[in-house]
């Protein structure tokens, strides 16, 4: 029997519809015909939860080495991701702790970044209900709030074009780039009902706990690096996580804990603003890359868009 010209092109569109949905939930966005025109009709990645140098979910971290563990810390505290010579990364944990729990359940609410004389940090706001039609996220540099406009594809760079900021999505979704340093791809999720009821988490009316999910790519880590992500990719580091344990998980609070979003005073921490490494040698410098959504997914080792 002959299928109709009409309903053959509505099946068409029905199965293209849903690839984009297919698509969408495997970690990636499809940047539409209405995009830069260097990215119409192509899928940009957003942060993918499975590969290293990721932090999703209360809040569990891949490794440099690829080891899954769970770091909790607790609620409205702030701990260092990561502690270089010329780069600082840390974060506020935000979270609640149910009726019979010992312990803060987390995710992660602001990042804060210390990069030569920059002060740089990005932060969810806090909303009762989601609404996928409002950005939530918050951009502030050297006391000075940022509004990025919302476009796929919208650019910010810093004075000295040291740190850019781009959109890849209209709304709650950008990479960061510290040259020479970190591509961060960073992805606004909420706590669902579902994962509520899954978890019990007793999430009050008023906040359904809009958080990150972050994934890095790092350039020129230095051997000593440290911090609770960072210490990862050091060549002589052994992972305390438990293997074969369902839900992994590493303290050390103590030594990674700093007094705010943009301090660099924890134990561990030995960030300064010289650009010289120690033993007088300078970190080399690599290519100051760009997003290009033309080329297809990497290794899972952090951005898929990049020239």
């Amino acid at each position: 029997m002959e299928v109709p010209k009409t309903s053959l092109i509505v099946i068409i569109v029905v199965l293209a519809s849903c690839l984009l949905q297919a698509k969408a939930w495997h970690g990636q966005t499809y940047c539409g015909g209405n995009a830069a025109p260097r990215c119409q009709l192509q899928y940009i990645s957003t942060p993918n939860c499975e590969a290293s140098g990721a932090i999703c979910l209360d809040p569990r971290f891949i490794g440099g080495d690829s080891i899954v563990f769970y770091f909790h810390g607790k609620s409205n505290e702030h701990f260092s991701l990561v502690s270089d010579h010329d780069v600082q990364i840390n974060a506020r944990f935000t979270g609640l702790r149910p009726t019979g729990r010992t312990r803060d359940l987390t995710w992660i609410q602001a990042l804060g970044f210390l990069f030569n004389s920059h002060k740089f940090s990005l932060e969810t706001t806090k909303v009762a209900t989601w609404d996928s039609n409002i950005d939530h996220l918050k951009f502030n540099i050297d006391g000075q709030d940022l509004v990025i406009p919302e476009e796929t594809l919208s650019t910010w760079y810093s004075s000295e074009q040291d740190i850019k900021i781009e959109r890849l999505t209209q709304k709650n979704s950008v990479i960061v780039t510290i040259k020479d340093n970190a591509e961060i791809m960073v992805n606004v999720v909420l706590v669902t009902k579902e994962d509520d009821r899954i978890h019990s988490y007793e999430l009050p009316i008023d906040d359904c706990f809009a958080h990150l999910e972050v994934q890095f790519k790092f350039i020129n880590l230095s051997p000593e690096v440290d911090g609770i992500l960072g210490r990862t990719y050091r060549p002589d580091f052994k992972n305390p996580a438990k293997p074969g344990v369902a839900m992994p998980v590493v303290g050390g609070e103590d030594s990674f804990r700093t007094s705010s979003l943009l301090s660099y005073d924890c134990k561990n921490c030995f960030f300064s603003r010289q650009e010289t490494v120690p033993s007088g040698s300078v970190k080399p410098k690599s290519e100051y890359t760009f997003l290009d959504c033309s080329r297809g997914a990497s290794s899972g080792n952090g951005i898929v868009c990049r020239k």
